[in-house]
């Protein structure tokens, strides 16, 4: 029995009405050119996740078992099957798509409203497949290039306040200050993959494996992004709230070491317990093991609780002020805060870091749904639309809409 992914060929991977519309265009049509761009939401965009759509679909030939499966289930869903056209593909396109894509080199920062990706048919019996692709193409490049994109703008505002509240180099740090903690929030283990993917083309720090082994298959990656060892609530929780304490050392005894950087919830009971009294009690097993505990928050006010948290560690691990005037606590210790972060609260945090003159060397971010889930297609308005049409003479005509309601919306 084939699973659900077999059967969704590119014949089906498409939104029904276009099943119909091969019947639609001018009779004296041979070719037509679509384009995708990003229309707005951001001044720029990130292009991202062309490679993988090719490699995974485009490069998967349909069968006529394909077609014949196709053609019993689009005719009783209520639409015209168009199978001149799909035995066209598999008895001389040997199953694949006979269409020509001119896109931007994936990874490029441009405006948006600019032309990211241009695509026609190569056979001029085949005009309607074109447009046919556009569920399945569009899908395969907006959301990996707004989880990108939205990425980025993080980076940059990270590495801003790297700039103006850290000595050490911002290179040195911005890799790994927002990390990936998206996987369980996402949709689809698809979904995860290509999230993933697209913010490794920021940041190195990320617990989606998926995406690092969606990088290696589809961008001829070698392993590129990272992860540390890290405690979640049932690893502390069950040592019963008595022996929290016997749990951090456990952490700190396991994991710690010259190099090493370990991340250990804090929050299960009393957070601040655990800062105040807890982990300064283990202050010479985390100095004498070497390495960097990260202390972890996970609840409270997003917006406050980071600098609480690292005021009170000051207070018991002491800090050192850096040449720009901002406090740093010893290199042996960190917060990270994956909790409600997203682009609106991001920026607070990093601005309330700053009125309490805490450098942003302190504290690492982590993301889950608000970095791979919480995008649609209108975050970067994204939209693919028909641009041009050959008819048979071989002259070419503009193709366009202007909507008199909504200029945004102009192609």
């Amino acid at each position: 029995m084939k699973n659900i992914l077999q059967l969704l060929t590119t014949i089906t991977r498409t939104d029904s009405y276009k099943m119909s519309q091969f019947l639609q265009y001018p009779k004296d049509t041979t070719h037509i050119s679509s384009y995708i761009e990003a229309r707005g939401g951001e001044p720029k965009s990130v292009f991202f996740g062309l490679q993988a759509f090719i490699k995974e679909y485009m490069q998967t030939p349909i069968t006529m078992t394909d077609v014949d499966f196709a053609e019993r289930v689009i005719t009783a869903h209520g639409e015209p099957f168009n199978r001149e056209g799909w035995e066209i593909i598999v008895n001389e396109y040997d199953g694949l798509m006979p269409v020509e894509i001119q896109a931007v080199p994936e990874g490029t920062v441009m405006e948006t409203r600019n032309v990211q990706l241009q695509i026609v048919n190569t056979d001029p019996r085949l005009y309607w497949l074109t447009s046919y692709l556009e569920t399945s193409l569009l899908r395969a490049i907006w959301y990996p290039s707004t989880v990108a994109t939205m990425s980025r703008k993080m980076k940059q505002i990270i590495a801003k306040a790297l700039h103006e509240t850290s000595e050490v180099p911002v290179k040195d740090q911005l890799p790994f200050k927002l990390h990936d903690f998206g996987a369980r929030g996402t949709s689809s283990t698809e979904t995860a993959v290509l999230g993933g993917m697209s913010h490794l083309v920021n940041f190195m720090g990320t617990d989606t494996f998926e995406g690092v082994v969606g990088a290696m298959q589809y961008y001829n990656s070698d392993v590129c992004g990272f992860s540390i060892p890290a405690s979640e609530h049932s690893t502390i929780t069950s040592w019963g709230s008595e022996r929290e304490l016997d749990a951090f050392k456990n952490m700190v005894e396991t994991f710690a070491g010259e190099g090493k950087i370990y991340a250990c919830v804090s929050d299960s009971y009393d957070i601040y317990e655990a800062v105040d009294e807890k982990w300064p009690s283990l202050s010479r097993e985390i100095i004498t093991k070497g390495g960097t505990l990260v202390v972890r928050p996970d609840s409270g006010d997003p917006l406050t609780m980071p600098i609480e948290v690292i005021k009170r560690l000051m207070d018991k691990f002491g800090y050192t002020v850096n040449s720009k005037g901002y406090k740093v606590l010893p290199p042996y210790i960190r917060v990270i805060q994956g909790d409600g972060i997203d682009t609106t609260s991001l920026p607070i945090i990093i601005d309330n870091m700053k009125i309490n003159d805490l450098s942003l060397d302190n504290l690492a971010f982590g993301m889950g749904g608000g970095l791979l889930q919480k995008v649609d297609r209108d975050t970067l308005k994204y939209a693919m639309k028909a641009s041009a049409r050959r008819d048979t003479k071989g002259d070419w005509h503009d193709v366009f809409k202007d909507p008199i309601t909504d200029k945004g919306k102009t192609s």
